[in-house]
């Protein structure tokens, strides 16, 4: 099949190759987010998906608004079977579901009709779900409500952060995306609706949503911390200043410190929680590069009383 592949951060870029490099279907556009600016410089830097297409020798459209009619008159040119979509980050507008005649068809990384929306991963780590997976459906109005043609699962580990999670299922996706073009080209696979039991939404999570509430359980801590690396970053106050929490780790034989306390050793420093400590392990104090907690501990002196948040 002719398609035109939207995506646009890091996380697309495995599904992009798996298409190229696909012996039966041919990548002829792709559809990626405007230049935005990046870094301290704040210059306009390409999308990863547009670098990787660049590189590839495919032409790139960067619509301002998937509405915009000089993107439409050049899709309808281009004139694609299917659009395959990983992260994109805009909304669709029917006039451009409409071009293709097998549709646009998603690579969403939750188990539908669990996690729809923007933050599908870091919900599930944040929720503290076991299994999680990568589903591929065929995009509709409604929010990742369309009939899905294909499902994976993957085990969330106990130490997984959302980075981790999505580069696994970003890999594993790629070949369950290709594995329903191949599919939708053989007439094969037919989309099945989904369930309307077990709806969940997954909201982008802003970084106020990030901010560590010492009262809360260990346990929520540390699923909060996990599912915020390595965006947008949990993170607390110290000393009036924002300070960013990377890693930590449960301590259960630690129920000794009161919430947002503070116990430093050589080599560990010890945060309270509303039951049992958590470790942090590493931290980006405001304005500094991440380090070991237990330098950044050195460095400030933390005194005796001390406490975060």
């Amino acid at each position: 099949m002719r398609l035109v592949f939207a995506g646009t951060p890091e996380v697309a870029v495995p599904a992009l190759d798996a298409l190229i490099a696909s012996d039966r279907h041919e990548v002829v556009a792709v559809v990626t987010r405007p230049d935005a600016p990046a870094g301290r410089g704040r210059r306009l830097v390409a999308s990863p998906v547009a670098e990787r297409a660049e590189e590839a020798g495919i032409e790139v459209l960067k619509p301002a608004r998937p509405r915009d009619e000089d993107f439409l008159a050049r899709l309808r040119e281009i004139a694609p079977d299917c659009c395959p979509v990983v992260a994109y980050g805009a909304l669709l507008p029917k006039v451009a579901l409409d071009i293709p005649a097998q549709g646009w068809v998603n690579l969403h990384f939750s188990l539908l009709p669990a996690w729809r929306g923007a933050a599908p991963v870091q919900h599930a780590v944040l929720a503290g779900d076991e299994v999680t997976g990568a589903a591929t459906f065929q995009i509709e109005q409604g929010l990742d409500s369309g009939p899905v043609f294909g499902v994976l699962t993957e085990e969330i580990r106990p130490t997984d952060t959302s980075g981790d999670l999505l580069t696994r299922l970003a890999f594993a996706g790629a070949g369950l995306l290709t594995a329903t073009m191949d599919g939708i080209e053989d007439g094969t696979l037919k989309a099945v609706p989904q369930p309307a039991e077990g709806i969940t939404l997954a909201p982008k999570i802003e970084v106020e949503d990030a901010k560590v509430d010492w009262a809360a359980p260990a346990l929520r801590i540390d699923r909060l911390v996990r599912a915020c690396a390595p965006a947008p970053g949990a993170w607390t106050v110290f000393r009036g200043e924002r300070l960013k929490l990377m890693s930590a780790a449960l301590v259960a034989d630690r129920a000794d410190l009161a919430p947002g306390a503070l116990d430093v050793t050589k080599k560990a420093v010890y945060a309270g929680t509303g039951s049992h400590a958590v470790e942090l392990l590493w931290v980006q104090p405001q304005g500094k590069k991440p380090m070991k907690a237990a330098d950044w501990a050195r460095g400030v002196r933390i005194e005796a009383g001390e406490r975060v948040g």
